[in-house]
């Protein structure tokens, strides 16, 4: 099978500077400096402004990013997209499901409701030795594919904007 072809920043057509929020869940920290170190190179790469925000784990990163979006929006300083980066290991109960499950729906209920452009970096593996090779830049860079993505949905929504 082919591989999809991936972008990189500097091919994303965004035009001005964006201001990107990054919510990292840190329940594995090594997976988490992973996805962080390929989403960081894209959002530099692209001349992002951005900030982190860490939380416990992924089911807390859609609940991190409406209370940043509510701040920034009051503070007349918002975000024109979101990176959230996690990761959720299957393990021997249904909680699995349900992190996985609700963490991606949160975050697609709030790219929708808000018309926000996330990228949703949250890994949802059976194993470590999965996430690791999902995570790293070197291999699956889902951190980095996370971060395009925002890109790409903040330049679709300015470019929209003018029409």
């Amino acid at each position: 099978m082919a591989a999809p072809k991936r972008k990189t920043s500097k091919e994303t057509k965004l035009k001005g500077r964006a201001r990107v929020l990054v919510v990292e869940a840190r329940f594995y920290d090594d997976i988490a400096n992973a996805l962080l170190a390929g989403a960081s190179r894209e959002l530099d790469a692209a001349g992002a402004k951005w900030d982190k925000i860490t939380v416990p784990g992924s089911l807390e990163i859609p609940a991190a990013i409406a209370i940043a979006l509510d701040a920034a929006e009051k503070r007349r300083d918002p975000y024109d997209g979101v990176v959230a980066l996690g990761c959720v290991i299957q393990g021997e109960t249904f909680h699995f499901d349900i992190v996985a499950m609700q963490s991606a729906r949160g975050l697609m209920d709030l790219s929708v409701a808000r018309r926000m452009p996330i990228g949703n970096g949250i890994l949802t593996v059976d194993t470590e030795a999965q996430a690791f090779a999902r995570a790293h830049m070197e291999g699956g860079n889902k951190g980095g594919e996370a971060a395009r993505a925002a890109l790409a949905l903040v330049a679709l929504k300015r470019e929209r904007a003018k029409r």
